[in-house]
């Protein structure tokens, strides 16, 4: 049996699919007979190329689509000219019937890309109000922990005072020298140790570390071969990763 169906291509991440004609029996990625068109669903109009006279022609003569590919012939109009071609209609009559059924359809359509436009709005919405509310805990972790640390700072000086006053009181007269000597040497080690601190590179720059439309609004505005990393396999914004896989495309 002669079947037209999708063959897969292009890259692990990012596929597409040519539409094929072959026997049912070969191979996924076998030969084939005759290529066509091309369907790329992974952009945002979800692209579809089709050699329509090849794909009439294969239908009258027997070759049987896949689900897939029936319901993208549907989507296109070709099934329904295939019934205007059995009923014997002339090319006109079936060309106005298909602008009649086309302009409908268009009709609706535009009311859904308005509804996707809306859903588009809304999450980009609800994630940049989840990136505010995860950066919010962030600071209030670390103003936590900075309290903790200064607190801990605080006692930790206050029993080496304590400490101190104990010793004094005890020492014999000759020992204040001593721990003079030792509390003028002690911020010579501090000035030494403190640069080493300073030292630290800049972390490279993260879509996870911008609002969702900070980071769409980057990768569109950035050439692909700057890019590299800034995705990083824990983003999970839907939106992001949509205008990155745009951008790839």
């Amino acid at each position: 049996m002669i079947k037209i169906r999708l063959q897969r291509r292009g890259r692990k991440k990012r596929p597409f699919y040519h539409i094929v004609v072959a026997d049912s029996r070969a191979p996924r990625d076998g030969r084939v007979v005759e290529r066509l068109g091309r369907f790329d669903n992974v952009s945002e109009n979800q692209q579809l190329v089709l050699d329509e006279d090849r794909v009439i022609y294969w239908l009258g003569v027997g070759a049987k689509p896949s689900e897939t590919v029936r319901s993208l012939l549907k989507k296109e109009g070709i099934l329904y000219k295939m019934h205007l071609l059995r009923w014997g209609w002339e090319d006109e009559k079936i060309d106005a019937a298909l602008k009649e059924w086309r302009d409908a359809k268009e009709a609706k359509g535009l009311e859904k890309v308005q509804s996707r436009k809306d859903q588009q709005k809304e999450l980009l919405s609800a994630e940049e109000k989840a990136y505010q509310s995860h950066l919010e805990e962030k600071a209030a972790a670390a103003a936590k922990k900075m309290a903790e640390e200064k607190k801990a700072k605080e006692e930790a000086e206050a029993a080496e005072v304590e400490v101190a006053s104990e010793e004094v009181a005890e020492a014999p007269a000759e020992e204040p020298v001593a721990e003079e000597v030792a509390a003028e040497e002690a911020p010579a080690e501090e000035a030494t140790e403190a640069p080493a601190e300073e030292v630290a590179e800049a972390p490279a720059q993260l879509s996870t570390d911008m609002t969702a439309g900070d980071a769409i609004n980057h990768i569109k505005e950035t050439d692909l071969k700057d890019l590299e990393g800034f995705v990083p396999e824990s983003e999970d914004r839907v939106t992001v990763v949509r205008a990155w896989e745009a951008k790839q495309g």
